[in-house]
């Protein structure tokens, strides 16, 4: 079946884990899982890719894991259309350079995106932020557990876990999860949408080539010096996920969970994810 988890029909399928390409700007240095990009030095040459082609309303998620005070601007995301193992050199900047390249749509994250209305239509009202499911035009469902950032543990936690969860915090506070996706059009081609903190900031770009690979783009720019890859369940939660979400469902922070009578990686697993 080459249809994707999220896509109708097909929901229960589980797609494989996302990477970072092995090409990337010559600033950023990868740790050995290929799953967190640390620019190692200035402000550019931050650029890095998904190893792979997205699936169909397969999301590429990452959370902020370390900014660099001094610098003017912010983490930059999108897709492009040209595989990174035929780029002659990595553009240093996303945006003007690889975008100028052709077929890459690339934007800054920032609150509000430049978001593309049907004519005739009206923005549709934002997703219901409570509810524990992303749906994006009906096709597209990914629990939303996973696409929403998490404080450090600490005394305050659960106050700051709950300014994620609303999308209050600034897009690119430190641990915001970002993600990029792409959903197909029935006229063959697909609308880029950017995800933040578990809410769809709308198509952000229209007319994307659905029928060739299209890889994310995820520029470590500025002030983001580090990100990694939050990998996400699209079928039915693990074990893991279902244990994890019981236990932190009745405590009041997640410093608590020291307190409990649980296996080392398990209480773990309940802290920090």
């Amino acid at each position: 079946m080459s249809a994707p988890a999220v896509a109708a029909g097909s929901r229960h399928r589980q797609l494989p884990p996302t990477h970072f390409h092995h090409v990337h700007g010559a600033n950023i240095w990868l740790d050995p899982s290929s799953t967190q990009a640390t620019r190692l030095e200035s402000f550019a040459n931050g650029v890095c890719f998904s190893r792979e082609p997205l699936e169909p309303g397969q999301i590429f998620l990452v959370e902020i894991e370390e900014k660099e005070l001094g610098w003017c601007g912010h983490l930059r995301v999108g897709l492009t259309a040209l595989d990174p193992d035929g780029l002659e050199e990595v553009p240093e900047y996303s945006l003007p350079d690889l975008v100028n390249m052709g077929n890459s749509w690339v934007f800054a994250i920032t609150r509000n995106h430049n978001r593309v209305v049907p004519e005739g239509d009206q923005e549709q009202s934002r997703d219901l932020l409570s509810s524990p499911y992303l749906c994006i035009e009906e096709a597209i469902r990914i629990p939303r557990d996973k696409l929403v950032g998490r404080s450090r543990p600490g005394r305050y936690s659960h106050l700051l876990d709950d300014l994620y969860k609303s999308n209050a915090l600034p897009p690119t506070a430190r641990k915001s999860r970002i993600g990029v996706l792409y959903t197909p059009r029935p006229d063959g081609t697909a609308d880029m949408h950017i995800v933040i903190n578990g809410e769809d900031m709308g198509p952000s770009a229209r007319g994307l080539p659905a029928s060739r690979p299209l890889y994310a783009v995820v520029d470590v720019f500025a002030s983001t010096k580090s990100v990694r890859i939050i990998q996400v369940e699209y079928g039915f939660p693990s074990l893991q996920t279902l244990c994890r979400l019981a236990i932190q469902k009745h405590i009041v922070h997640r410093m608590a969970i020291d307190g409990l009578d649980l296996p080392p990686l398990l209480k773990n697993i309940c802290k920090y994810e």
